[in-house]
């Protein structure tokens, strides 16, 4: 047998996504598991050693560079990758218009959300089978329940991402345990909520080190580091690079954006704030420990998150 997972979001959503290589693997572990994911976001899945084969899409890089020459070549290779594998069931589980006309594309019968399920009802017109998937459940859990309606598989099963990464070796890194601060450019969390939180923690023998996804973020955080001393804001790192930093960390802190998604996939233990999302719905699923805090229309204090991180952090 062979299965191809399609999810082409963001970094979140390959994330959520890996559980579901995992139970496919230990329900039958001769199945092979292809992942059609962003480009960008390839490294993270190559983490997974159950995926036999990744086929990875550059849309985002396609639509910048539409009229280059060397974009249509990609583009005409990636058809023919579609065609080179016969599957047994192809998972849409990202649920978008592009995604499933995107699954539809490949061969085999495609399964995703239907119409009340799916974020576009549209894309359940492109599937041999659809499914009825609550949307009042954590995205991670969403879709294991979406594989497990398509191929069958037992549901009360182990949460497990099946990543790991060495903790990362760099000169730039502190002798010290480090926090891992992860602000988001939607500064749902003031930067003076970072600033004494990180003052406190560096009280207790603690260094601090930001990381930055976008330009943006790091204005941010240059902002927030210069009111810490000596912390440390991380320089322009790879996927494999920052799966590393977090894995060395004693633990995490963001604003539940990508990185934190990635964290908990990792288990290193995070604390989430969110502000305006409910937690149970987009909040993070960690195998270690990990605390949602906040939620739509309520910022946690700093006195609250500093509590869940001693609660949570490694020894």
């Amino acid at each position: 047998m062979r299965v191809l997972i399609v999810q082409t979001s963001s970094l979140q959503g390959v994330v959520h996504a890996l559980p579901v290589v995992s139970d496919l693997r230990r329900e039958f572990p001769k199945l092979a598991i292809d992942c059609c994911v962003e480009e960008a976001f390839a490294a993270i899945v190559r983490l997974h050693p159950a995926v036999d084969r990744i086929l990875p899409i550059a849309t985002q890089r396609w639509r910048r560079q539409l009229f280059s020459a060397k974009t249509w070549r990609e583009m005409r290779d990636f058809r023919r990758a579609l065609k080179a594998a016969d599957y047994d069931a192809v998972l849409d589980l990202h649920g978008t218009f592009f995604s499933a006309l995107l699954a539809r594309q490949f061969c085999g019968p495609t399964c995703g959300y239907d119409l009340a399920a799916a974020q576009n009802p549209r894309a359940a017109r492109f599937y041999d089978a659809a499914f009825l998937i609550p949307k009042n459940v954590n995205a991670v859990e969403r879709k294991r329940w979406l594989a497990a309606a398509a191929i069958e598989l037992p549901l009360e099963t182990p949460l497990d991402y099946g990543i790991s990464a060495a903790p990362l070796s760099a000169d730039w890194l502190p002798a010290q345990a480090y926090v891992v601060f992860l602000p988001a450019l939607s500064q749902h969390w003031p930067e003076a909520c970072w600033i004494e939180l990180g003052q406190s923690l560096q009280k207790q023998g603690n260094a601090i080190v930001l990381i930055t996804e976008s330009e943006e973020e790091r204005a941010r955080a240059v902002s927030i580091a210069a009111a810490i001393p000596d912390a440390i804001i991380a320089p322009p790192l790879g996927a494999e690079a920052r799966a590393g930093l977090l894995a060395g960390a004693v633990g995490s802190i963001g604003e539940n954006n990508d990185l934190a998604h990635l964290a908990a996939a990792l288990g290193c233990p995070v604390v989430n704030i969110l502000a305006t999302d409910e937690p149970e719905f987009k909040g993070i699923l960690g195998t270690a420990p990990f605390r949602n805090l906040g939620g739509q229309g309520t910022i946690p204090q700093v006195a609250a998150v500093l509590k869940a991180f001693l609660t949570c952090r490694r020894q």
